[in-house]
């Protein structure tokens, strides 16, 4: 193991996780970050954890599991069999209940629609073959969605992979593609719309509502006679 990543890993046992206060309070929603030790910073969080960054180690990021919360042996497996990827982060080392991470740069397709940059063809035919390359090592890509792939230089990366064991069918990344050229590039793109956040929640949830409610009919059908 390389001495900036043992030292990254001391930092973190003795001050990030002593000095951090984070839980799930709905596991369908962002856990939430109570208290982050200075100079550790939150970049983001997701429904299982969150993720930090300390400047004095800009190539890596913390991911730390909520207490409660499951799947850090899932997603360490799916760092193993993904192995080095461009498109993918990378996992040094973990823990009980983190990961040190290849800090992955870029902006979120969710937060590039928030603040009108444009997200071009190449980031989704990039996060397209990254997902067929998951799939060629035994991986299925689940829940890849606009805040779980962001873009840098015009490429395309995706940033969460924790549900990649997750064998049920999955649509999500198969929606943003719809959205994105029926409804984005003909429509947003041309205006430069700055697309509010509490509009992109408002979707997210009625997305998400669709789908459950098209999940229960499908069960109610399958249950007929």
């Amino acid at each position: 193991m390389p001495h900036s990543i043992r030292t990254l890993v001391q930092n973190v046992q003795m001050a990030l996780l002593p000095g951090l206060r984070l839980e799930s309070i709905n596991p369908h929603n962002p856990v939430v970050v109570h208290r982050v030790p200075m100079p550790w910073q939150c970049l983001g969080a997701g429904n299982y954890a969150a993720v930090f960054a300390h400047p004095d180690y800009p190539d890596q990021v913390v991911k730390v599991y909520a207490p409660g919360r499951p799947g850090i042996e899932a997603e360490i497996e799916v760092y193993r069999r993904l192995g080095e990827h461009g498109a993918f982060s990378h996992c040094y080392v973990s823990g009980a209940n983190f990961l040190v991470l290849k800090r992955l740069l870029g902006i979120t397709l969710y937060d590039a629609l928030h603040q009108g940059v444009p997200i071009a063809p190449q980031v989704i035919h990039d996060v397209d073959a990254a997902l067929d390359y998951a799939r060629q090592r035994g991986l299925f890509p689940h829940d890849v969605h606009g805040r779980n792939v962001m873009q840098w230089d015009g490429r395309g990366v995706v940033v969460d992979v924790s549900d990649f064991l997750n064998a049920a069918p999955c649509r999500a990344w198969q929606d943003v593609k719809r959205a994105y050229w029926w409804i984005y590039r003909p429509f947003f793109l041309p205006l430069g719309l700055h697309l509010p956040y509490v509009l992109l929640d408002w979707v997210r949830a009625g997305y998400r509502l669709l789908r459950r409610l098209d999940r229960g009919v499908k069960q109610v059908l399958r249950r007929s006679p």
